[in-house]
């Protein structure tokens, strides 16, 4: 277990940096993924082709209940939320073209912060006045009786089920 997602950092963005899988379950998923200085944008591939790479990012849909609610409970406004996730959509399509990248609004309340790199996970929480870069991460990975990794795995997949594409 890390503190917060500050001190697993380098170990993220070493299993990221070699991962043919990487999903990321989130709410606007500007500071993992969307923005230039982001935890794990230096880890993606930067040239046509990449190495293979696939990720997916789901993040919270801009027009569902839940991101009101998640406003008031970081103390935000539901524009600038929202807004949020959208460039983060709009970050992650500049990456077509250099790996697999596929992103999905969700509409639940999110609970959990998911990063997972091919067999393992990294996982943080979300509540009323906790960002979920600053809860606990937990590092989970699979092994052969192992119930935690799967029941995350198995919980990302079911939103992905039930969540719109956008890229």
């Amino acid at each position: 277990m890390y503190a917060s997602q500050a001190s697993a950092s380098e170990e993220i963005r070493q299993q990221a940096g070699t991962a043919r899988e990487l999903d990321v379950l989130a709410v606007r998923g500007l500071g993992l993924i969307g923005l230039n200085d982001s935890l794990l944008r230096a880890c993606l591939p930067r040239e046509q082709g990449g190495h293979g790479l696939r990720v997916r990012l789901l993040l919270l849909d801009p027009e569902s209940v839940a991101i009101a609610q998640r406003a008031a409970e970081v103390g935000e406004s539901v524009e600038s939320l929202a807004s949020g996730v959208r460039l983060a959509e709009a970050r992650l399509r500049e990456l077509t073209g250099t790996c697999d990248v596929q992103v999905y609004r969700y509409r639940m309340l999110p609970t959990w912060r998911v990063i997972r790199t091919d067999t393992t996970m990294f996982v943080g929480a979300f509540d009323a006045g906790w960002e979920g870069h600053e809860s606990a991460c937990y590092k989970v990975m699979e092994t052969p009786h192992g119930p935690l990794y799967r029941g995350f795995r198995r919980m990302v997949e079911a939103i992905i089920d039930g969540a719109e594409r956008t890229a």
